[in-house]
């Protein structure tokens, strides 16, 4: 009986486990959907998306608006995800909710409820983990949260890690070519592309 017990408690965790990688296949495409960060504000040269498309091979579409905040981001997602055939999303947003001292429980149900649509329309989400707003930058809970709530991939610490580095950043909330190279080579890394 404990044994029956225990193999349905394995099956059922291993189950609900999330996934540590995206697979997608030559010839699918990405979006990148988010705010300054995925417009590559501070860039001289290249903006992420285009380092990930680099190195990746995938076409990856850049979505990003300036000094959005999630809830203006989520009805632009939708029309996003209409305009364009993706089979995965990178999403990075929350970073304005931070800033303009928004409530955190409305930041996660809105970027809940992205998650929500693209699953919906069996999109994969890679989400990319932003920095709260303090004197030691450490990435919100929210996200952590979010990846485990809805199975989704999460890029956790490389936001953090980046912008407490002066070397990587144009500005206080922005990085430089090097940062975003950085941020590219992070999203990257959960990506499998099968040939």
């Amino acid at each position: 009986m404990m044994r029956c017990i225990g193999l349905v408690l394995l099956v059922f965790i291993t189950g609900c486990s999330q996934s540590d990688k995206v697979t997608l296949h030559a010839g699918d495409s990405i979006l990148a959907f988010g705010d300054s960060l995925t417009v590559s504000v501070g860039a001289k040269n290249s903006t992420y998306p285009q380092q990930l498309a680099q190195l990746t091979g995938l076409e990856v579409i850049a979505s990003g608006v300036s000094g959005e905040q999630t809830a203006q981001g989520l009805e632009r997602f939708k029309r996003a995800l209409d305009t364009h055939q993706v089979q995965a999303v990178v999403l990075l947003e929350g970073g304005n909710d931070f800033l303009r001292n928004q409530d955190s429980g409305q930041t996660k149900a809105n970027l809940g409820a992205m998650i929500t649509h693209a699953q919906s329309k069996g999109i994969a989400v890679i989400l990319v983990a932003v920095p709260t707003k303090s004197l030691f930058l450490s990435d919100a809970p929210l996200y952590q949260q979010l990846s485990e709530q809805y199975q989704v991939v999460l890029v956790a610490d490389i936001l953090s890690e980046l912008l407490g580095d002066n070397r990587f950043k144009s500005d206080a909330i922005h990085l430089n070519d090097q940062g975003y190279r950085r941020l590219a080579l992070a999203i990257a890394d959960v990506i499998e592309v099968e040939r």
